[in-house]
């Protein structure tokens, strides 16, 4: 039997599907690239933009003319709205809630509805098929408490469970222990993580200084002493649990990466109200702030959205002061787009597409411009990268620890994917680094 996976949208998303191979390998199905060869087809779906949503309802159709007698598995953030589920109940065979996963050998042999469901934890305790060699998601939890008036994911995965610190940090010291240069834990709010440590203090000598609890710092930490030579990044932060322990302990310890994707959404006050951020554009700033002063070096990413209901242009004005005064490396801007259940869905979505796009095109401008400055301090530099392959130019390519990507042209020496290079930056443009500027 053979199965093909289709990945739709965020990091945890590939890390679930890394499971899903997972379990699928040990009941001896065996993985094939092809939709058209399957037995079985998984869509890992995404639903918290339209167009994530909208591409299912598209591949759901090509995969079935071009497969079918095709097994249909559905799984991810779609996979419990019953919405969808009217929509697509006589398209799809196998619904899959991720919680869910350890049930998939029983439901790809009888299609039945269980009333049981596992823990959230159950799921991550598989052992992932990692589809790279150097560069590894390692979830630290899953689920979301926050009910962010835009936003899906606490209804499609659930509230906040976290696995055990030792547990997370045995994962990480294995595929260390295998060569992975790259660590990225990953949670859909990883400063939020807290667990209890086990009484045997033994299991782990940074656990000897702590209380009956660590939190995303001491994780961080933790981990951070581990042998070896790799990176650490992590993925997402929450400002309202952003803290300076947090960012003290990413400034003390030099193998965790010097990038901080940290969501703002709004800079205005009254529509971060409306959202249901829970923190405020001045608290926000004071962060920014401090993770400037503790870690200069550092790059800043965040996530923006455009047009959410009665978002007036003075607001928006807001969001451009905001823009301008942090001088963003990165964001990814996105308009507004009602999601069914939340409870923004229930609010006048009155700002018009043309004014949406609008919008986002004049902060992608101001990012390209601080984005730009930004880089300028890289020329000259000598900086530690991380090699990820090559492009169809020909070129290879690399990142950062501050997450910018860097051209490695004319190197003159052979590069290896997922080794550590260093080399001095000579050219820039607005999104990425070069070591070796092509010559006119």
């Amino acid at each position: 039997m053979k199965y093909h996976i289709v990945t739709i949208g965020c990091q945890m998303n590939k890390s679930d599907s890394e499971r899903l191979a997972s379990h699928l390998k040990s009941n001896n199905y065996i993985q094939t690239p092809y939709r058209k060869e399957a037995d079985v087809v998984v869509i890992n779906t995404c639903g918290v933009r339209q167009s994530a949503e909208d591409r299912v309802y598209g591949l759901i159709p090509e995969i079935k003319k071009e497969n079918p007698g095709v097994k249909l598995v559905l799984t991810g953030c779609l996979s419990e709205r019953q919405d969808v589920l009217k929509r697509l109940k006589d398209k799809v065979d196998i619904w899959l809630p991720i919680k869910d996963l350890p049930y998939l050998k029983d439901k790809l042999k009888i299609r039945s509805d269980l009333s049981k469901t596992l823990d959230s934890n159950e799921y991550l305790r598989i052992k992932p098929e990692l589809t790279s060699f150097f560069s590894a998601f390692i979830p630290i939890g899953n689920g979301c408490d926050n009910f962010c008036a835009y936003c899906v994911v606490p209804y499609a995965r659930g509230r906040e469970v976290y696995r055990p610190a030792l547990e997370i940090i045995k994962e990480v010291e294995e595929i260390v222990g295998k060569g992975y240069k790259e660590i990225n834990l990953i949670a859909q709010n990883v400063n939020s993580y807290v667990s209890v440590l086990p009484n045997n203090r033994e299991s782990h000598k940074y656990f000897h200084s702590l209380g009956p609890k660590i939190d995303f710092a001491g994780l961080l930490e933790a981990i951070s002493c581990l042998n070896g030579d790799f990176w650490i990044r992590f993925a997402t932060s929450h400002p309202k649990d952003m803290s300076n322990k947090l960012i003290k302990t990413i400034a003390a310890n030099k193998n965790i990466c010097r990038h901080i994707h940290l969501p703002v959404q709004s800079g205005d006050d009254e529509v971060l109200e409306k959202m249901n951020r829970k923190y405020s554009s001045r608290h926000y700033q004071k962060l920014i702030d401090s993770i400037k002063y503790y870690i200069p070096e550092a790059s800043i990413t965040t996530d923006i959205i455009v047009g959410f209901p009665g978002e007036t242009r003075e607001q928006f004005e807001n969001t451009v002061n905001l823009f301008q005064e942090i001088g963003f490396d990165m964001a990814y801007i996105s308009q507004y787009s009602p999601r069914p259940g939340t409870s923004a869905a229930e609010m006048k979505d009155n700002v018009p597409p043309e004014e949406k796009k609008k919008r986002e095109k004049e902060l992608t401008e101001i990012l390209r411009e601080s984005a730009y400055k930004n880089n300028q301090k890289y020329i000259g530099r000598r900086v530690k990268v991380l090699v990820e392959g090559v492009n169809k130019k020909g070129e290879w390519y690399g990142k950062t620890d501050t997450n910018k990507n860097v051209k490695l042209n004319n190197m003159g020496v052979d590069l290896q994917v997922g080794d550590f290079i260093d080399v001095t930056i000579d050219e820039i443009w607005d999104f990425g680094l070069s070591c070796c500027p092509k010559k006119p």
